[in-house]
C-alpha cells in the first residue's frame, strides 16, 4: 500500500471519499493536502504519502494482516490455492463462513470473495469512521445537513457526531442522542450497518454483537458480509454463472451501482480459476 501525488485508481477513490472530498481517482495536490491534515490531526508524520500506517489507522484495519503466520482451516474449497491472492487472516476465516452461510460451491466463493475484496479496498477496511469536511457532507448528506439546515461546520471531521446524525431513528436506530448511529455505524467487508442487522447477525454467533460490536469488525468481517449475501438471496444470483453479465448483477445489489465494476469482474475470475 502507497498512495501519493500521482496516483490513480480505486484505492485513491476510497481514499478521497474518506476525506471527505471529489473521488475522482486521482492523487493530486488537493487530495496530498487533505492528507497531510489527516495525518496531523491524528499523531502522524504529516507527508502527504498513504502508507500502511496511514490507511490502517484512516481505514480502522491492521496496517500489515498477514505479518503473523495464520493457520488454514481445512476446507473442501482449494484454498490454499488462494494464498498469496487474499490475505490468509481472509482466507482462515472462510471454511466456518461457508459452512454457516450457503458458500456451496467455486462459483459462489469467488463471486462473494471479489465483492468483499472490492468494498473493503482489497480486505483493508474493516470500519466506517466516517471523517468527512464540511463540504463533503453538505454533498454527500445533503438530507441530513444542507437541505436540514444542520451547520455541517459542527460536525467535519468528528466520525462519532456524523454518524450519530446520518443514521438516526432508522434501521431501529435510537435517535441522534442514543450514539446507536455510532454504535452500529458500518463494518465488516461489506459493511453491516444499524441496530436491525446487528441484531439478526447476533443471533448467528456465540458473543454478544449488540454488547461488543466492534466484534464485526475484528472477528467477523467475512462472516458478517457472507450474512449480507444469505440474507439478501445473493447466491441465486451468483448461481447464474462466471460471466461478467453475472458479475454486473452481483455487483449492483452490492454496492447499488456499478462502481469498480472492472476490479471486481477482474477478481472474479482470478479467484475462480484459483478455485477450480
Amino acid at each position: 500500500m502507497l498512495l501519493k501525488v500521482g496516483s490513480r485508481g480505486n484505492d485513491v477513490k476510497k481514499l478521497q471519499e474518506k476525506l471527505g472530498t471529489a473521488s475522482d481517482g486521482i492523487f493530486g495536490s488537493g487530495t496530498e493536502k487533505l492528507v497531510k491534515e489527516w495525518q496531523a490531526k491524528n499523531g502522524l508524520a504529516a507527508d502527504g504519502i498513504v502508507g500502511s500506517g496511514t490507511w490502517g489507522k484512516m481505514f480502522g484495519t491492521n496496517p500489515d494482516p498477514i505479518a503473523t503466520p495464520v493457520s488454514i482451516p481445512p476446507s473442501s474449497f482449494k484454498l490454499e490455492n488462494l494464498k498469496g491472492h487474499i490475505p490468509d487472516t481472509v482466507i482462515a476465516q472462510i471454511p466456518d463462513t461457508a459452512a454457516k452461510f450457503n458458500i456451496t460451491n467455486n462459483l459462489r466463493l469467488a463471486h462473494f470473495l471479489a465483492q468483499c475484496g472490492h468494498e473493503s479496498g482489497g480486505f483493508r477496511a474493516v470500519s466506517e469512521n466516517l471523517n468527512y469536511s464540511a463540504d463533503g457532507l453538505n454533498k454527500i448528506f445533503p438530507k441530513y445537513f444542507k437541505n436540514a439546515g444542520r451547520d455541517a461546520t459542527q460536525y467535519a471531521r468528528n466520525p462519532e457526531k456524523i454518524a450519530n446524525v446520518v443514521y438516526a431513528s432508522r434501521m431501529s436506530n435510537g435517535d441522534t442522542a442514543s450514539g446507536d448511529g455510532w454504535k452500529f455505524r458500518g463494518r465488516g467487508y461489506i459493511q453491516l450497518t444499524g441496530r436491525a442487522n446487528y441484531t439478526k447477525f447476533d443471533k448467528m454467533v456465540t458473543e454478544s454483537i449488540l454488547d461488543t460490536p466492534d466484534l464485526v469488525a475484528t472477528k467477523y468481517p467475512l462472516m458478517s458480509a457472507a450474512f449480507f449475501f444469505d440474507s439478501n438471496n445473493l447466491w441465486s444470483i451468483c448461481d447464474r454463472g462466471a460471466d461478467d453479465a453475472t458479475v454486473t448483477s452481483v455487483t449492483k445489489r452490492v454496492n447499488g451501482g456499478t462502481i469498480g465494476l472492472a476490479d471486481r469482474i477482474k477478481h472474479f475470475k482470478e479467484y475462480y480459476n484459483l478455485l477450480k
